[in-house]
């Protein structure tokens, strides 16, 4: 959910109040946003992790002993930006009033 809710309202942001039209352009931007955020996410996680005390880090971090959680969660939030933009793109063109 991560990368699709914040493609779809990054998009919506974008062709609302900039010129960037439906297209490749607003695709990568859209998606490259959206990891951003999440990049943003795990660096606030990380940050945490290295201010609290163990206890707080075991169950704030929860990577179930997974040591490359923060790139498994990159990469689902580069899935899903991508495959939200691809599927609901025409869709929130036409609720948008724009030329498909």
């Amino acid at each position: 959910a991560q990368g699709l809710i914040a493609a779809i309202a990054g998009r919506e942001v974008l062709l609302r109040a900039t010129p960037l039209r439906p297209g490749a352009w607003l695709f990568i931007v859209v998606t490259l946003g959206a990891l951003g955020i999440a990049a943003g996410y795990e660096l606030f996680e990380w940050l945490v992790v290295v201010v609290a005390n163990h206890d707080t880090q075991v169950a704030y971090l929860a990577t179930q002993g997974d040591p490359w959680d923060t790139q498994w969660d990159l990469f689902l939030c580069l899935v899903g930006a991508a495959l939200s933009q691809l599927v609901l793109s025409r869709p929130h063109d036409r609720q948008l009033g724009l030329r498909v």
